[in-house]
């Protein structure tokens, strides 16, 4: 599994699926989400910064709200290659690691967000279960994840994952 590197947006406790992507977007086609991702957040011009492999730190409970399939996908086809939370929403999380977004837990947030600054460049090592401020050399312990989390996340997603799975089975 690939490292995860780019820059860190900070989000606070709470981000409900209609800060990551508004109600109306719910019928927009996946390319198009991009487009108004985390638009009803405190960084409502997130789709004119964000780069491929950014991250998002976040507090307690992200992705709380509805269950709406969507707000992952709108985070992925943005480029966020990870989101790192103290928390998240337990729907919010399967429908992440469903579509293979990391999402995952961490006790350091706060360590991280006053020692970071914000141009400060990330890496992301879910193997090893290590973010790191590259910036300033300084790593912090993630929650480890299940294996069957890790298995989902490396095939790419639960689909890629079973698709995988019939075929070691001769069944596809």
């Amino acid at each position: 599994m690939e490292k995860i590197k780019g820059n860190a947006f900070l989000l606070n406790e709470n981000v409900d699926t209609d800060q990551i992507l508004p109600g109306y977007a719910m019928s927009y086609p996946v390319e198009e989400l991009k487009k108004v991702t985390l638009r009803g957040s405190i960084i409502s011009d997130f789709p004119e910064r964000v780069n491929p492999g950014d991250i998002i730190l976040a507090e307690h409970n992200f992705g709380c709200g509805s269950s709406r399939e969507q707000a992952p996908v709108a985070l992925k086809s943005s480029g966020v290659g990870a989101v790192i939370a103290k928390s998240f929403a337990r729907i919010f999380r399967r429908n992440a690691i469903n579509i293979g977004l990391p999402v995952i837990t961490c006790d350091a947030i706060d360590t991280i967000k006053a020692e970071m600054n914000p141009k400060d460049e990330f890496e992301v090592d879910i193997l090893a279960g290590i973010i790191t401020n590259v910036t300033i050399q300084k790593q912090y312990p993630l929650n480890p994840l299940s294996q069957t989390t890790l298995e989902t996340l490396q095939a790419g997603g639960l689909i890629n994952k079973v698709r995988a799975k019939l075929m070691e089975r001769g069944a596809i």
